[in-house]
């Protein structure tokens, strides 16, 4: 009898003395020009392979229609990565980098520019020992992912290899309401299969937010009051300080609401209310979340508990801006939103009674992204009124951005000989806790998409379930009215305020 193997260590899963790095592969970027690619992707490609989680059989291919050799995609990157990147630039690092990389110049329905693309790939294969494995991401408007999808199959850069995989990685926004949504999806489910299509999520692969699980389901004193009993609403903000600059093309018919809450917010509300998942596999997470978006209510007056707006001229930083309406590519009579806030209801044991609030916007008073739990007052305060006046109600926050980490709010005495309850902070902050600062969301993203780890990523029903929250508010929107108007440099329309006052809540200050 043979004696058995001895196993080693490293190669366990379980075993955390070395990362997760990613195997030999090739990933082609759609859209290379774009801001996205070069504010984002490009760096956070870099800081991966900077990190050693990239393997030195990777190579990069950027597709768009430029007249750019290899040498010149290769400088607008590191152009690129020189001003963005999270981690100090190395040049042995970047030798090895741009050494597989390669450009393919073509339009996006271009019979030969896909062919090229296939003999570039089928050389890295050759001379970069790839393996056949492709990763195809799509960060382009939506408009085109039919075409080059259906180009992608034409030319046979979608079907699998023996050994090898193909994945495409789909760039929000996904659709722009829940008809398209279902078109779009259906394209991509016919070409490749549904284990192969990462939809991009950004917000999932931020720290804080992955972290917000862990908040709930590592210790054991935050979720025995995480339900209706104590917690009284919850408020989930994205603000920007910033207007659309250049943007108008794209911004103008899609707004704020589109763009930010169908996704973001709707994904952190799925996280903050999702019960408990068997295990942490993508099925379990994906399952509970299906279950949050399948039990929420819309308001029964959507006039009452819904708000858009756009900004006017005002200050910012101490410098004057334009409003919306003069913005360089906006007409005149645009409706679009530059500001959404929405009220929703969960119908479920755990959350019935609870609303959870969710608002973003343009040119609000500063950039910020933090979920708000509110718990309810205590039912009996053994206090004169006079000791209690500037108490207000406990909360624990989580900070997603910038400024990482949790914040719970809770009243303590003022020292002194009188009895006086104000509210004090208990903070935690990434910087201070860890050694190592937290990766880009992109980061995170691309290395799980290369080695085919879908956690993070929702699939097409939770995008179809969202549109189907929110198309009723964007179809009601249509119909009644016309936007609000909020200055620049403040917190919302006083319609926001208006809002949560008819509940009888304020909009916290972030």
């Amino acid at each position: 009898m043979r004696a058995p193997q001895p196993q080693n260590p490293l190669r366990d899963l379980n075993d955390r003395r070395l990362p997760r790095v990613a195997g030999p592969c090739a990933l082609v970027l759609f859209g290379v020009t774009g801001d996205l690619s070069r504010k984002k992707l490009l760096p956070a490609i870099y800081d991966l392979a900077n990190r050693g989680l990239l393997p030195p059989s990777f190579a990069l291919v950027g597709f768009a229609r430029r007249d750019w050799a290899d040498q010149d995609f290769a400088q607008i990157a590191e152009d690129a990565i020189r001003e963005h990147a999270r981690t100090p630039f190395r040049e042995d690092v970047w030798e090895q980098l741009s050494a597989g990389m390669r450009f393919v110049a073509g339009s996006f329905d271009s019979d030969e520019a896909f062919a090229e693309l296939a003999k570039v790939l089928s050389d890295l294969d050759r001379v970069r020992g790839t393996n056949g494995n492709h990763a195809f991401y799509l960060s382009i408007p939506p408009g085109f992912f039919p075409t080059v999808i259906d180009k992608l199959r034409t030319s046979g850069l979608s079907t699998n290899e023996p050994g090898s995989w193909r994945r495409v990685i789909v760039e929000k926004p996904f659709g722009h309401d829940l008809k398209s949504a279902q078109e779009l999806n259906r394209v991509v489910d016919e070409v490749f299969p549904a284990g192969s299509v990462f939809r991009i999520d950004h917000y999932l692969g931020k720290e804080t937010v992955q972290n917000l699980l862990a908040v709930r389901f590592a210790n054991t004193m935050f979720e025995p009051v995480w339900n209706n009993k104590y917690v009284d609403h919850v408020q989930i903000t994205m603000a920007e300080d910033i207007g659309i600059g250049s943007r108008a093309g794209y911004y103008d018919g899609i707004g704020a609401a589109r763009d930010v809450i169908q996704n973001h917010l709707l994904q952190l509300l799925a996280l903050t209310a999702m019960e408990e998942p068997v295990s942490f596999s993508a099925e379990q997470i994906r399952l509970e979340k299906e279950k949050v978006f399948s039990a929420i209510v819309l308001p029964k007056d959507l006039s009452r508990h819904t708000v858009r707006a756009q900004y006017t001229a005002g200050w910012q930083g101490g410098e004057p801006v334009k409003g919306f309406l003069e913005e360089d590519g906006i007409p005149p009579s645009s409706k679009t939103d530059t500001y959404a806030a929405i009220r929703l209801d969960i119908d479920s044991r755990r959350w019935a009674g609870v609303p959870f609030y969710l608002r973003t916007g343009k040119r609000l008073g500063r950039r910020v992204t933090e979920i708000a739990v509110v718990f309810k007052r205590a039912p009996h305060l053994p206090f004169l009124a006079t000791d209690t006046e500037e108490l207000g109600s406990n909360a624990l926050v989580i900070r997603v951005q910038p400024d990482e980490g949790i914040t719970i709010k809770f009243g303590s005495k003022v020292p002194g000989t009188q009895m006086e309850v104000r509210d004090v902070t208990m903070d935690f902050a990434y910087g201070d806790s860890f050694t190592e600062s937290s990766p880009e969301a992109y980061e995170r993203l691309i290395l799980d998409v290369l080695l085919g780890e879908p956690p993070l990523f929702p699939r097409h029903q939770e995008v179809e379930m969202s549109w189907e929250i929110l198309d009723p508010i964007l179809d009601h929107w249509v119909k009644h009215g016309s936007p609000a108007s909020y200055e620049a440099g403040t917190w919302g329309p006083e319609e926001a305020d208006e809002m949560l006052e008819r509940d009888g809540r304020a909009w916290r200050r972030p």
